[in-house]
Order: structure tokens, then sequence, then C-alpha cells
């Protein structure tokens, strides 16, 4: 796949990099499926993330698709249930991409543990944006079942999972896939959280495979499970729009932020502070 490095500037977390990896021969007019990975370094080297796409594409089980690997920074603070972050990755991230490539339908979102956790916050507050949900292992912490206590950012991630817990509607009609490793820490967690969603009326498959809390599970889930849901969310005749103004009568504040654009090879990926030592350690974030 063609990649290409984009820096989306001002966001309220600052500057959002990424990379957008497009199947070769396809033009950036072609409207094609996208789909978003938190951790994105990390599922490209990782998890194969990009390759596995096209080699579904190549074997006809699915359509060709965009990718876009988010890059994380300063991880900790933009995953762990940073509104800012979740709400910039709409506002300012996706606007970016739908100026330069061409979209069909709603994106995907996928993250694990943290950016899971993450990924559920942007749709939960940007509701109808993504049609379709991977979240792995996400760190639902609730404080009777999780010792992460010491954590920096706990309060603000249980007062959010607490207020998914008492919702009483769903906010938008994602399809939901959760795994989670039978041998983790966070599993009570994802059940509950599964649970609450079901509760909600939100189409959801949770999803338990062997191992732990690592990109090895993660991987493997990621071939087991992925397939079904990009099937499942596929919409070739819907186009997205976005909840600001993109044409010629959009104000200045409308506008998608600025976007550094540098064309890369085609197997590199960014640097980003990504969770792999603390992910192969068992940590539950």
């Amino acid at each position: 796949m063609a990649r290409v490095r984009m820096t989306v500037e001002g966001t309220a977390v600052g500057d959002i990099a990424l990379v957008v990896a497009s199947p070769t021969g396809t033009r950036r007019g072609d409207p094609l499926p996208l789909l978003l990975a938190n951790d994105g370094p990390e599922y490209s080297r990782r998890v194969g993330l990009v390759r596995f796409l096209d080699s579904l594409a190549g074997a006809g089980r699915m359509p060709p698709c965009r990718v876009a690997l988010l890059v994380p920074d300063d991880r900790d603070a933009r995953y762990s249930a940073n509104a800012d972050y979740a709400t910039a990755v709409v506002d300012d991230v996706l606007p970016a991409v739908i100026g330069r490539y061409e979209l069909s339908g709603r994106p995907l979102f996928v993250g694990a543990s943290l950016g899971a956790l993450s990924a559920l916050q942007s749709e939960w507050l940007r509701p109808g944006t993504f049609s379709g949900l991977l979240l792995q292992s996400g760190s639902f912490f609730r404080p009777r079942l999780d010792g992460e206590e010491s954590y920096e950012h706990w309060q603000r991630i249980t007062a959010f999972v607490s207020s998914v817990r008492r919702a009483r509607k769903p906010r938008g009609d994602a399809v939901v896939a959760m795994t989670c490793g039978a041998d983790e820490g966070n599993l009570a967690n994802n059940r509950l959280m599964a649970q609450t969603l079901t509760r909600l009326g939100q189409t959801l498959d949770l999803t338990v495979v062997p191992g732990g809390h690592d990109w090895p599970q993660w991987r493997a889930a990621v071939c087991r499970v992925l397939p079904a849901l990009v099937d499942r969310t596929i919409e070739p005749n819907h186009r997205w729009r976005s909840s600001f103004a993109t044409g010629a009568d959009a104000t200045a504040t409308d506008r998608p932020r600025f976007a550094r654009i540098d064309r890369i090879g085609p197997g590199a990926v960014p640097s980003g502070r990504a969770p792999a030592t603390q992910h192969e350690a068992g940590d539950a974030r």
C-alpha cells in the first residue's frame, strides 16, 4: 500500500500525526472505506493490520480500504478517557482525511486497551460517526473490579465508564466487536461493558480468546473477528458527512485544521509512544 504521513495541527491536544495507507493503484478520489486505528504504528508492526486488510481485499473477502494509523504521542494523556482527544479525532482528524481522500461509508475505529476506551469515547461523544468499533481489551476500569487507583488518570476513566453505565439509551448505531484475553485482568470489566452496551440496544459481540493483555493476543483476535465486523459494517452507498461545513460556504472556524502532508515509503510507519513494553508485561493499560 502507498502511505502518506499527515499531521493535523492545532487540535485541543496539540498536533496529531497519522499515516494513511491506501491500496496500490487507487487514487485520492476513489471512494473507499476507511479504518482508523489508535496505536496505529503498533497495529501496523505488531498486528500486521495493513497487510491483513490488503490480503483480505486481494482474496475478494472485502473491498479495498484505506487505513489511518494514528500516532499516540502522549498515549496515557490522550487515550485515558480524554474528551478533547476523543472529539479531536472526529472534529479535526477525520475532516483532514476526508479533505484529501474520498470516503465510502462511515469509518470503522479500532483500538486496544486505553486505545479501545478512547475509540468508544469518540463514538459516545460524537454518536453516529462510526459504522463499527473493534474494542480489544478495553480499559473499562471499575472501582470494585480493578486495582488501578494509583494510575494518574483513574478518576477520569472511571467517571466516563460510569457515565456509560448510567445511560438509558444508545449513543449511535455502531456495530461493536469486543475481544479480550481469557487470562487478563480486564476480562471482568469488559464483560460488564458488553452487558451495558447490549442493554442499551447496541449490536455487540464479545469474543474471549486465549492469552493475556498483549499484542500476540490482539493479533490473533483481529484475524478472527475483524473480517466479520467489516462485512457487517461496510456501507457502499453511504457518503460520510461530518457535522461541520467543508465547502466554499464554510467559515474559517468551520474548516478542517491544517494538515501537513509528506509522502513516505510503502513500508514505513512513524514511531510513537506505543505501549509495547507495558502490554507484554501484562499491564491493563
